[in-house]
């Protein structure tokens, strides 16, 4: 069910009007595209019990926010957010602070799609206060709003004027498409939150998404894929050639396949490859990692087929970006032109796995 058509919460006690604005505290009816309840703060993306458990830089990255969002229905002409960051450092050196620490608003439109409205910019961080939007055109609609990228936040609150109707609609329960992967998968560069590939698929599928990219730490670990099998997703997009080399590819891609067939028998898997450096034409170690990551790849998905798994998808990389080299920021990462693309290349891939019976495996 859609969060426009899901039944609305009822509605949550606003604090007392600040500066004119009623508040709404998110946690009191919570985010969606988290994936475990047992977290140490309300918006991280590991259970807390996987500290000490993952390396720490994974434990680190998995209190940003990214993938999490949350969804209200309001009928007020002026929307504003208060949130509280972790890290006072809004931005990165290739990244909009809009993107890495800002939140972003989503509207559905008469015909049920969802349209973007506005971003929310972390002007004075760690604890924001910010108008949304201002101006709106009459109506009660359904929102979401997607929290930061590349820092996590311990509090997040809507505010609306007191006499405006405002009621929460709750995470809702369908089977997410779990992502897996890199800085890429976790939305380095995106311009603002809801642009990776992972939230512009999520919008498309009208399907909750759990994005556990941890920057530059994709690796396949053991006790990373021990999580993700906990989790029961409608489909697992594996991407993590970006971190590997072609040694750990081959030594893990197998076993984390396995560790996922293991406890989800039926659900589709699916393996994308990295993408095409953008100057791998004119840089040999950039051309020779992308060619040996993907030999490996491919030799590991190829004993799995030959092996009797089922419900294997395998995604080459040469198209994600497209051929003209104008879709990266740094060579390596996307722009939101390399995301767009992303999620062009992705969407029939995961239609055709998430309609196809079981059985099968097939390089799209």
């Amino acid at each position: 069910m859609s969060a426009g058509s899901s039944q609305p919460g009822p509605a949550t006690p606003a604090q007392p009007p600040v500066d004119g604005l009623a508040w709404h505290d998110v946690r009191e009816w919570g985010v969606e595209g988290k994936g475990w309840a047992d977290t140490e703060c309300d918006y991280d993306r590991l259970p807390a019990r996987a500290k000490g458990v993952v390396r720490d830089p994974v434990w680190m990255l998995s209190r940003c926010s990214s993938g999490m969002c949350f969804h209200f229905e309001t009928d007020a002409t002026e929307i504003a957010a208060r949130w509280t960051l972790r890290s006072a450092s809004a931005g990165r050196l290739t990244m909009p602070a809009a993107g890495s620490s800002g939140l972003d608003l989503y509207a559905r439109d008469e015909e049920g799609r969802w349209r973007y409205v506005s971003v929310g910019l972390p002007a004075s961080p760690p604890n924001v206060q910010a108008p949304l939007v201002t101006g709106l055109s009459p109506g009660r609609r359904v929102y979401r709003v997607y929290l930061p990228l590349y820092n996590g936040v311990t509090s997040v609150a809507v505010g609306v004027a007191p006499g405006a109707h405002f009621r929460p609609i709750p995470p809702r329960s369908a089977r997410p498409i779990l992502f897996y992967g890199t800085s890429i998968v976790q939305g380095a560069c995106a311009s603002r939150p809801g642009m990776p590939h992972p939230a512009i698929l999520g919008r498309r599928l009208d399907l909750p998404i759990i994005n556990l990219g941890f920057s530059g730490n994709g690796l396949m670990e053991p006790e990373v894929a021990a999580l993700l099998a906990e989790l029961d997703a409608c489909a697992y997009v594996i991407d993590c050639l970006p971190n590997a080399d072609a040694l750990q590819v081959a030594e893990r891609t197998e076993p984390l396949v396995f560790t996922l067939r293991k406890a989800h028998s039926g659900t589709p898997i699916v393996l994308v490859e990295d993408r095409t450096y953008a100057n791998a034409r004119f840089i040999t170690a950039r051309r020779e990692r992308n060619e040996s990551n993907r030999r490996a790849y491919r030799a590991a998905y190829g004993r799995l087929v030959a092996g009797g798994v089922k419900r294997l998808w395998y995604v080459p990389g040469e198209p994600l970006w497209g051929d003209d080299g104008e879709a990266s920021v740094d060579g390596v990462h996307p722009t939101d032109l390399g995301f767009a693309r992303m999620a062009d290349a992705l969407e029939p891939v995961l239609r055709q796995c998430l309609e196809t019976p079981a059985g099968g495996a097939r390089v799209i």
